[in-house]
């Protein structure tokens, strides 16, 4: 195999361009849904909350978008760092730590605060950075709103994120699929 031959080109511009936007989508979706089973596996093999809402958008824009900045490892994991910082923060500042969920006691002006705060804060900083990866906008809020909030959840959440942008980004460099590279004009 040269480095010119079709088999050194990515799957992903292999199947656009043989199959279209079905073959395209088939391929997100399939990798999709290894990357999502792989983890709900773990999970509940640890009896952890390893699926939620911020995990299912991240895997589709590393899979379906993999060469823009926002899909980049870096971007993902600092992108969710942030988010969980933040959420906690927020969480925290507003007292509702320890509270019923949002979805649970209704929206309350302590968790209106706490999510609107955390998701601006998590912009900002993913902002200034320059490491935007929107998915983390979920993160935050899944935090704020208390729906997964307490010290063990929060670290579930962590370490399924971190195994699931690691398995998503190495499934596609297995294919061929490398992530864009680091500029200084990086969005």
């Amino acid at each position: 195999m040269t480095a010119n031959s079709p088999e050194s080109r990515p799957v992903l511009d292999r199947v656009a361009e043989r199959a279209g936007p079905l073959g395209t989508g088939a391929y997100v979706g399939v990798l999709s849904l290894v990357a999502i089973a792989a983890a709900g596996a773990i999970g509940l093999a640890l009896r952890s909350p390893w699926l939620f809402p911020s995990l299912g958008p991240t895997v589709m824009l590393i899979f379906a978008s993999p060469r823009d900045s926002s899909s980049r490892p870096i971007n993902a994991i600092v992108g969710h760092a942030v988010a969980i910082g933040a959420g906690v923060l927020c969480l925290l500042a507003f007292g509702m730590y320890g509270q019923p969920s949002a979805p649970d006691q209704g929206l309350t002006v302590g968790y209106l605060l706490a999510a609107a705060c955390s998701v601006a804060i998590t912009a900002f900083a993913l902002g200034a950075l320059r490491l935007p990866h929107l998915p983390a906008g979920a993160t935050t809020l899944i935090i704020s709103l208390g729906v997964i909030a307490d010290p063990v959840g929060i670290l579930s959440m962590a370490a399924a994120l971190a195994f699931t942008i690691a398995a998503a980004w190495g499934m596609n460099v297995l294919l061929r699929t490398h992530p864009a590279p680091r500029t200084e004009n990086a969005k």
